[in-house]
């Protein structure tokens, strides 16, 4: 029986399970979106949303707290910069996962796990306000 026991082992050696939930966590910030099991996502997910919400407060000790389990420091950058400030307002649940069905192999369940808000939204908000914006202030100097 497993009662309370805190997380899911994946049948790998505790250095094998980092290194790989590390990875994974990392294309998610990258990719903004993977394709892996769904046992790997759930576990994935708990690490990559409290990664986010440390992320919240962009001081050198949050930092270097996730600078331990990132080693891409495009990455750490990105996510303080671009990932958590999107999420500030929410109090959790940045991830989802979608189901996409069984793999052909070994039937295991196949899953999408995705930052619920995309960055390329918010970078395509802003190119469409910088464009009205310009328009806006040609109008009112030409009356």
């Amino acid at each position: 029986m497993r009662h309370r026991v805190g997380f899911n082992r994946l049948d790998r050696k505790t250095s094998h399970r980092k290194a790989m939930l590390r990875n994974m966590v990392t294309s998610l910030f990258r990719y903004e979106r993977i394709t892996t099991t769904k046992a790997k996502a759930l576990e994935a997910r708990r690490i990559a949303d409290k990664m986010i919400t440390r992320a919240k407060e962009d001081t050198v000790h949050s930092r270097r707290i996730i600078a331990k389990d990132i080693g891409d420091k495009e990455i750490l950058n990105k996510l303080f910069t671009e990932i958590a400030p999107m999420f500030q307002e929410r109090a959790g649940g940045y991830t989802r996962i979608l189901k996409l069905g069984q793999r052909q192999g070994d039937a295991a369940e196949v899953v999408l796990l995705e930052l619920v808000e995309k960055t390329e939204d918010k970078k395509e908000e802003k190119k469409k306000a910088k464009k009205k914006a310009p328009k806006k202030a040609a109008e009112a100097a030409a009356e």
